[in-house]
């Protein structure tokens, strides 16, 4: 299925430019969607801009962009204004610097885009581009204006055209210092870390997004069906209750669960010094 273009221009690396366009590498069409209605009379709504005084309803014409001020008061922005902002152009996507894409701290990547030729006359540099940072194993450091927002984006090659990925800003980010530093984690029992690495060896899988399973979106379908069909709602499902008041004994129970017997007879050393105390 051809996906519709986002947006259309011009990727520009060095003195080389060519035509591309860019669609969504992720949708979100197949979820379950709902509509607002209005219980009493089921009929849908829709959301509207009204003025919070007189309760009168604001058309789009009458709309525009306030930037509130120490006093209250608010500086009116119009949409030219901000369009005449724009540090770069609308209609370029062009490379500032390559770089390690092993470096990049995954918590910036934000939302992915599928980049190809956008004409037969593209077609040469575009390959020439993308081979020569397939070749590197690079990615390519960007900016861009997409919906009315100048983002950085990294560029790699994927198969036979880039992807494109938006990143997010430092400032978007939190520091995992300020979710961490209050974490008081006692040290861990070698032995007992040692069971868990053999958890971890059992359950080695590949990364295959073909197997992955929406859990709530089957269970929000069952219970449409369910009530399309006059039957009873699914009942929910109960939360897990905490089972680690020893360690050690949940840690085997989960080997034999897993079929394990290697490290069977092994016993932590916390069991070791309860049993000999």
């Amino acid at each position: 299925m051809a996906l519709r273009a986002v947006w259309k221009g011009f990727l520009k690396f060095g003195a080389v430019a060519c035509a591309i366009k860019l669609t969504n590498a992720a949708s979100d069409s197949e979820k379950v969607q709902f509509r607002i209605l209005n219980r009493k009379d089921r009929l849908t709504v829709k959301s509207a801009y009204v003025d919070e005084i007189t309760g009168d309803l604001v058309t789009a014409e009458d709309q525009i962009k306030g930037y509130q001020l120490d006093n209250g008061h608010y500086l009116l922005i119009e949409p030219d204004e901000l369009k005449a902002l724009k540090p770069i152009s609308e209609h370029t996507l062009e490379i500032e610097e390559t770089i390690d894409l092993a470096s990049i701290d995954q918590r910036y990547l934000d939302k992915p885009y599928y980049v190809m030729p956008a004409d037969a006359m593209a077609k040469e540099p575009f390959a020439v581009i993308r081979d020569a940072l397939a070749k590197k194993k690079a990615g390519a450091r960007a900016s861009i204006v997409l919906y009315q927002r100048g983002r950085e984006v990294v560029l790699r090659a994927h198969g036979e055209g880039l992807m494109m990925t938006t990143l997010r800003n430092a400032k978007d980010v939190v520091s995992e210092q300020a979710i961490f530093d209050g974490i008081k984690v006692p040290k861990t029992d070698p032995d007992m870390v040692e069971i868990a690495t053999l958890l971890i060896d059992k359950k080695v899988g590949t990364f295959d997004p073909s197997t992955f399973v929406d859990r709530y979106e089957n269970a929000l379908i069952d219970m449409i069906n369910a009530k399309k069909a006059g039957k009873k709602l699914p009942k929910p499902v109960a939360a897990p209750k905490e089972n680690v008041v020893n360690l050690a004994d949940v840690l085997r129970k989960s080997l034999q669960k897993e079929g394990i017997k290697t490290a069977k007879a092994r016993k932590p050393a916390a069991a070791k010094r309860k049993s000999a105390a």
